[in-house]
This record gives structure tokens, sequence and C-alpha cells, in this order.
């Protein structure tokens, strides 16, 4: 077995870092609040909801203009779309490459804004979209002319998506929706929401849901406030449908079949957010052993202790597997439909951010009150990537996806 890199990728990324030099970091020096002590203070609009600032969103918005100029922000997109064919496995070597690179404007996973762009709801409209659909949203989704959060959860509902309590009725040429919807990422400057209600069906039944993309500003449609989470700034919307009217063309993928659009969005946002993860950890480890080995304390340098050389040992060990295993899954994505690899790409998804979340507090530890500190970004880190552990699906019903796999039970869930 050939473990060695396909050969046009170590190339790639040393370009790839030749850009950043060039063009990302002047502009992020000229904007260092947002990068800083300061970062959460700097990024969130506390009068209104908590909220991402609009300066900090235009920052991440010239960000991106310049790395599609320079032919970046597509790449893992088909050549169709002006992408460059880039593979899973690319995505996820590009995608760890950038996180172990630190915080940075290159790569800001709170805004899950990166160089190299993760365009699952492209993907999505690619697969289930029909042509009118298509035409409209393909290239409006790449120039932010239009954009989707994703309507799933629920507030009694969230890693089994089948007991939603949203509906959709049909009503002569459309359909009326009703329902709240919990964790709508991004609603705030969203065009559309894309809406899971049930349209046919029981309760705890896999079909009869439907996905529809809800204009943001249709009647009915309100966001009554945000969640305030554990890392700021919050664009996690509280959406509520008092009979939405929407048209009959506003359904993405078959009537009824809704939760295979939704899987298409988890799967291909899991492996490369695993990579990211595996990214930082390895960025927290790096960081940590190099502060050891300058920080002298009585006498000799910190590195000498086995009780600092040993956590970071395993550290290193696991985050060597795991690197193994999100390539792995994503070689096997490149190459199977994305359910049938599901189970590897949980396996890598839980288990780099888990990795993540030791890693970024051992750094903290190892660096003492200096860690603990907002001056070093460990706790940054730690606070983003614990999300993770919930919101890509649970790491809980993650590790239930590969028992379904294993023991050959149940049905499957997101």
């Amino acid at each position: 077995m050939d473990f060695a890199l396909p050969e046009h990728l170590p190339g790639l990324l040393a370009e790839m870092d030749a850009f950043i030099e060039a063009e990302i970091k002047p502009l992020e020096a000229e904007h260092m609040q947002y990068f800083d002590r300061r970062r959460e203070y700097a990024r969130t609009d506390w009068e209104n909801g908590g909220i991402p600032q609009r300066a900090w969103e235009d920052l991440l918005d010239e960000m991106r203009r310049r790395a599609d100029a320079a032919g970046w922000l597509r790449y893992g997109l088909p050549s169709r779309f002006g992408g460059r064919d880039g593979t899973n496995l690319d995505m996820a070597v590009i995608r760890e490459h950038l996180a172990h690179r630190g915080l940075g404007l290159h790569n800001d996973l709170q805004d899950e804004s990166s160089i190299v762009g993760n365009f699952p709801q492209v993907i999505m409209m690619d697969r289930f979209g029909t042509d009118p659909q298509k035409k409209d949203w393909g290239e409006a989704l790449l120039t932010g002319e239009r954009s989707m959060a994703f309507g799933l959860s629920e507030p009694d509902h969230g890693s089994d998506a089948t007991w939603l309590e949203t509906t959709a009725v049909a009503d002569g040429d459309g359909w009326v929706i009703n329902g709240t919807k919990r964790w709508n990422t991004g609603v705030h400057r969203a065009t559309h929401d894309l809406v899971f209600a049930r349209t046919s069906g029981q309760p705890g039944q896999a079909t009869g849901i439907t996905a529809f993309l809800v204009p943001c500003d249709s009647t009915g449609f309100s966001v009554p406030f945000y969640w305030w989470t554990f890392n700021m700034p919050t664009d996690h919307g509280e959406v509520e449908l008092k009979d939405v009217r929407v048209s009959a063309d506003t359904v993405l993928g078959e009537v009824d079949h809704g939760l295979e659009v939704g899987q298409t969005f988890l799967h291909e946002n899991r492996i490369r957010q695993a990579a990211s993860s595996l990214g930082a950890a390895q960025y927290c480890i790096d960081r940590a052993a190099q502060y050891a080995s300058e920080r002298v304390v009585f006498g000799k340098p910190l590195a000498v202790n086995q009780a600092v050389q040993w956590p970071l040992v395993e550290l290193q060990t696991e985050a060597q597997m795991v690197r193994l295993l999100v390539y792995y899954a994503a070689w096997h994505l490149d190459r199977n439909h994305h359910m049938q690899v599901s189970d590897k790409v949980s396996m890598a998804n839980y288990r780099a951010n888990r990795l993540v979340c030791e890693a970024a507090d051992r750094a903290m530890q190892v660096h003492g009150g200096l860690g603990y500190s907002r001056h070093e970004p460990f706790e940054h880190i730690y606070r983003h990537h614990r999300r993770y552990r919930i919101t890509e699906g649970a790491e809980e019903i993650q590790i239930r996806r590969v028992a379904q796999r294993m023991f050959k039970f149940g049905r499957s869930t997101t």
C-alpha cells in the first residue's frame, strides 16, 4: 500500500502558502483586532443579538474575493463551476494544512471561511436541484448573491431528524409551512433557509420529509433571537414559520425524500471539518512542544520532564492515527457513494474533534497561565472546536452510525 500523497499536492501547498503570505497576511495585519486578544469583542455586534459585526464579515468577503481571483476558492469544485476538480483527499490535506498554520484570515473556522472554500450547498444543488434551480443558484451561491441557512434541528428534536414537528401541507400549487427551527447558522445574512418539514408519513419515519428553499423575507418567517454560545459571535438563529406559503419550485430534491439532501450536506462537510480539526490539533501540539523546549524552569528546559513529554507524545501518536483515518475516509469517499462510507467518515470526524479539544487543553496546561490567557490562541481553538463534538452530528450519533454498520441494526440517521 502506497501512503505517499498525490504528486501534485506538495507543490500545490507551497503555492498556496506563497499566496497567503503575499495577499492575505498583509490584509490580516491591517485588521489585527479580529485575530489578537480582542478577537471576540471586535467580531461581535454585542447590541444586535450577538451576531457578527458587518465589518468583520466584509473582511472575510474580501479574503474570499482575493482567493477566488487567484483560483483557490473554488479548488474543490468541479471545473464546470470554475473549480479545479479537487478530490476529497486533496481537500482533506489542504484543510489540515491551512488549520495547521494557526489562526488567521486565511482559514477562520469560526465562520467556516477559508481561502479554499467548502461548498456543500453547491454540491447539494448540483445533485438535487432542477435545471431552473441550478441556473438560479449555481453561480449565485459562489458569489454570495444567494445564500442558504440550514434548518434541520428543532427545539425538541436535534440529532434524530425523523421526529420533526415542522410540517408542510400542500395548498394549491404550493405549500404552507408551520414550525420552529433551531441553530439556523448564517440566517442573519442568508437569502433563503433550507427548511426540512414533514410532508407525509408518521413521526420517526425517514421518508415523508421534504427540503424547501424558503426565502427569508417570506411573510410569516421570523428570527426572534440568536443563541449566545460558548464561542462568540453567534449566527445561530431561532426561526419561526407561521403559515409561510411557498411555491412548488422551492422543493429541493424529491418530495418526501428530503433527508437524502441533508445527508449529502453532512457527509461533504464532515470529512473536511475533521481535517481542519486535525490541523488545529497539530498546531496546538507543535506549539506546546516548542514552548516546552524553550521554557526554562528550575534551571532546566520544561521539556525534560516526563510529565510534560508523555501527554504530548500520546497526542502526537493520536494525531498520526487520526491523520491516516481522515485520509483513508477521504480516499474512499472519492471512490464510493457517500452512504457507503458514512461509517468511516463518522469515525474520522468524531475522533478528530475529540483530539483537537484535548490538544488545545494540553497546550494551555503546558503554557501555564500564558496558555490560559487570551494572548495565546488555545482558548479560542478549544471553544470553537468544542462545538463540533455536537454540531456535525453529536459524537454519540456518529458512534451510533458506526455501530449500525458493525452490528447491522436499525435505520440510518443524520
